[in-house]
């Protein structure tokens, strides 16, 4: 009996299709036990099972970027980061003999156990809440160098401020100093290659961090290094949340501002922060390793207690989510936390909760409008759970509150790159500095209070008669913010 060519033809394609979506089931039920496997926090989880299940092909695509883990994997190897530990040569300080709470004592364990974080005491710190102030400095610091430079972006824009920076490092690469940058490859994509290239060819060494390649698109995406960290001769430091760019210096326009905060240390510390940088230098980059640079030393005795907390995706734990929550969870007194987004982990709502339930008045500063629609929908889907547990919310109104601080009672304050949010909990290489110091706590509770006087405070009547699409808008959002 013979088969029309139309049937066979028909045949085929069925048998096709059959084998597609077996494939493509097999692919999907593989991916939901990879995602169960990981026993990560179970609404995240079910966030992606739920979008592996529902979202035909969109789904897998977006679990191949923005699902996978990276936990339990080094960075560098153990040995590399005791090797370079041990030659951090600073001092171990017996905690029994500071004057530090047992709560701050228990909180330095816990920074230290995480990431082998060094609680140092001879410190200066000078605080910044202006780029164009901060950028000033840092531009003396640079001239001034006088053996190595170490820098650190996420964003290195190739605009007016950049290419100020750029030359910058080019003729103190030229004098003889050791010039090393590294940045975020996909936080400075706006930047073009020659930027980064003209320094390379005039003696700046250059590393794009987790650089993304068509092969590796899917690998590296989105493990962002988020850190803004900058080491001069080993004795000078920057940490904070401004980047390299002139929105961080002029602001963002239409008389807008960018309040943001930066930190410039002297001390012990600059040798974490250096040690950080290795860290990263190091990854992936074997065939330019280096090592802790020339100092001529920094007597400082101002005993001002500090320390390094690092993050990432390769972390066994959420380094600085804890060092957060163990924070809030011993406040008595006052939380006051300036963040562009506000997207927490349900352990850090309900700490913040069970705070203000407490009667510690826990106040949060958020923009207004932020530079990202959805992250503001997000945050603000949040805002009415906090009101109702008693905790204060304010609206940034001169612009965009880019700062990330938060100062607890009277000798606590943490500031850097860490936003209070997933992506910066979770997914980002982040880094902050821990502080335990009265003066401290109360110039950045100053500071607080003086933004707070161009705050819109939120209460929680007016807050329930915003428009509904905007409330379904939040609640949509709200619902994909975990894989954010």
């Amino acid at each position: 009996m013979l088969v029309s060519p139309a049937l066979d033809w028909f045949s085929v394609n069925s048998w096709i299709s059959l084998i597609i979506l077996i494939a493509y089931t097999a692919t999907i039920i593989s991916m939901v036990v990879v995602v169960l496997s990981e026993n990560r926090n179970p609404i995240r989880s079910m966030a992606w099972v739920l979008a592996l299940l529902f979202l035909p092909v969109v789904g897998p695509v977006f679990y191949l970027f923005f699902g996978r883990s990276l936990k339990g994997q080094h960075i560098i190897s153990r040995r590399n980061k005791r090797k370079l530990m041990s030659r951090t040569h600073l001092r171990t300080i017996n905690l029994n003999e500071e004057p530090l709470s047992l709560e701050e004592k228990t909180l330095v364990k816990l920074a230290r156990n995480l990431c082998s974080s060094v609680y140092t005491t001879n410190n200066e710190i000078k605080i910044f809440t202006i780029g164009k102030d901060k950028f000033e400095s840092l531009k003396r610091d640079l001239k001034n160098a006088k053996h190595s430079i170490f820098l650190q972006y996420y964003i290195f824009s190739d605009d007016e401020l950049g290419q100020e920076i750029s030359n910058l490092l080019i003729e103190k690469a030229r004098e003889g100093v050791k010039v090393r940058v590294i940045y975020d490859h996909v936080g400075s994509f706006s930047s073009k290659n020659r930027f980064f290239r003209r320094m390379a060819e005039n003696g700046v060494e250059t590393h794009p961090f987790f650089k993304v390649t068509f092969p590796q698109l899917a690998n590296r995406i989105n493990w962002r290094n988020h850190r803004k960290i900058v080491v001069i001769d080993n004795e000078i430091g920057y940490i904070g949340g401004m980047n390299i760019a002139d929105r961080y210096e002029k602001g963002p326009g239409e008389g807008k501002v960018w309040r943001d905060t930066h930190f410039r240390l002297k001390g012990d510390i600059v040798t974490s922060l250096a040690y950080s940088f290795l860290i990263d230098w190091n990854f992936r980059n074997p065939e330019n390793k280096i090592d802790y640079p020339y100092s001529e030393g920094c007597e400082i005795h101002n005993h001002v207690g500090m320390q390094l907390v690092t993050s990432g995706p390769m972390s066994n734990y959420n380094n600085i989510a804890l060092c957060f929550q163990k924070a809030i969870s011993a406040a008595t007194k006052s939380i006051y936390i300036q963040t562009p987004y506000f997207l927490p982990t349900d352990g850090l709502l309900h700490a913040l909760e069970a705070a203000a339930l407490s009667n510690v008045d826990v106040r949060i500063m958020i923009p207004r409008k932020s530079d990202s629609r959805m992250l503001q929908y997000a945050s603000f889907s949040y805002v009415t759970q906090c009101l109702k547990a008693g905790i204060k919310i304010y609206l940034y109104d001169p612009g965009m509150l880019h700062a990330k601080s938060m100062v607890v009672d009277e000798t606590f304050v943490t500031a850097g790159s860490t936003n209070f949010d997933f992506r910066s909990f979770e997914n980002n290489f982040e880094a902050n500095l821990l502080i335990y110091d009265r003066e401290t706590n109360r110039a950045m509770r100053d500071i607080f209070f003086e933004d707070l006087s161009k705050c819109t405070k939120v209460r929680l009547n007016s807050w329930l008669k915003r428009p509904r699409l905007q409330r379904t808008i939040e609640s949509i959002v709200r619902l994909v913010a975990p894989i954010l």
